[in-house]
């Protein structure tokens, strides 16, 4: 008798539906709950893709930087000479020196100031795997010539539009006047709206220096012969060296940044904290829509632990009435999800948008949310009496 309860009367179905519009209302609350929890982690991931979105592109295996840089917003200039000092090694097939830094870019368009990060390198060199830079890179071989990242914010003006329309597009980059010669696809990020790639040349010249010569640089690239393994090269340059530089291999080039980005800043954590909330304001949403039916159906469960029922049977219930919350309160969720990603990523241009990942992760989530509550509703089941109710 017990077990017809589960299998021929769909009971949890039929205690949610008895009311719609209360349910439609029970489950924007968990709705509203799951698209928090998306919200705040797809911004968050957004922030940690993003941060490395270039540094993905580098073409090498080892990496140089100065042992006071930060992060990409706060690169530090080491000495040139110790990029050469690493290509002597045997493993070390070439080397690429590279300047870093944020700019002011003034839109061509209204003179409004606004920082870009700006990348100079030998054009020569294949720095970056980025589809149709090696057609358009000779040309910054000439002076105050610059790439422009199609993807940079709408406040750094119509580049893209005018550059399109045949215009000849120039613009000032602290107070010299540079000229776009072509555009190619980086993104933005939290550190940086807007990117330009230049020769080092120009971007020395941008610096101030009046032959576009420089004894220091950023970042120094080192690609290695074809077998040698990256983590040996990078430890035995970290143990001949000066100690005014850091020693990365790729992988760790990219954790650095993203490190920043998690733990050195507050904004990892605000995107968390936010997750978490909306766990919380799920939880308590489920909580108080078991706990009301509980009480509303007292006497109806009490009836049938007269008619024989277990407790265990009136748990089951619960517990079908929690994971139906939580599946069809999913469901909008997820699709409100997607399309805030694609909204944001529309508006900023950040690498935001819908992982397995991040489905699987927020539905567990809410999964979890809604048991957790039928759990903690359970205990008011105990005063199903019938002798007391009744």
């Amino acid at each position: 008798m017990r077990f017809g309860l589960r299998r021929r009367i769909p009971l949890a179905w039929c205690l949610l539906t008895r009311q719609p519009g209360r349910l439609m209302v029970d489950l924007a609350g968990i709705c509203f709950a799951g698209m928090l929890m998306f919200l705040q982690l797809g911004f968050r991931d957004a922030l940690f893709d993003a941060s490395i979105a270039i540094h993905r592109l580098f073409n090498a295996d080892v990496v140089l930087i100065s042992s006071t840089s930060s992060s990409s917003v706060s690169m530090e200039p080491f000495p040139k000479r110790r990029l050469f000092q690493a290509a002597s090694r045997p493993e070390v097939e070439s080397i690429s020196p590279v300047r870093w830094s944020l700019l002011v870019w003034k839109n061509p368009e209204t003179g409004s100031p606004r920082a870009i990060l700006a990348v100079g390198f030998d054009p020569d060199d294949d720095i970056l795997n980025l589809e149709g830079l090696a057609e358009q890179k000779k040309s910054l071989q000439l002076d105050q010539r610059v790439l422009y990242d199609r993807l940079s914010r709408p406040e750094f003006g119509p580049v893209e539009d005018w550059f399109k329309s045949g215009r000849t597009v120039t613009a000032e980059v602290r107070n010299v006047r540079v000229q776009v010669d072509g555009l190619v696809e980086l993104g933005v990020s939290f550190g940086a709206d807007g990117n330009l790639l230049t020769s080092n040349r120009t971007f020395n010249r941008l610096l101030g220096s009046a032959d576009g010569s420089s004894k220091s640089i950023e970042l120094g690239l080192i690609r290695l012969v074809p077998g040698a393994d990256p983590e040996t090269v990078a430890t035995a340059l970290k143990n001949t060296l000066p100690n005014d530089v850091q020693v990365l291999t790729k992988q760790e080039f990219l954790a650095f940044e993203q490190d920043y980005w998690r733990s050195s800043t507050s904004i990892g954590f605000i995107f968390n904290l936010g997750a978490a909330m909306g766990l919380v304001v799920g939880a308590v949403v489920v909580y108080q829509i078991l706990f009301s039916d509980v009480v509303d159906h007292l006497p109806e469960y009490a009836t049938l632990k007269a008619m024989g029922y277990s407790s265990m049977d009136l748990v089951t219930v619960i517990l079908q009435e929690s994971l139906l919350l939580a599946g069809f309160g999913y469901i909008p969720a997820f699709l409100a999800g997607k399309g805030i990603y694609g909204f944001t990523r529309s508006a900023t241009n950040l690498p935001i948008g819908m992982s397995n990942q991040m489905a699987v992760f927020v539905f567990s989530m809410i999964f979890i949310m809604c048991v957790i509550s039928g759990l903690l509703a359970m205990g008011k089941l105990r005063d199903a009496d019938p002798a007391e109710i009744f």
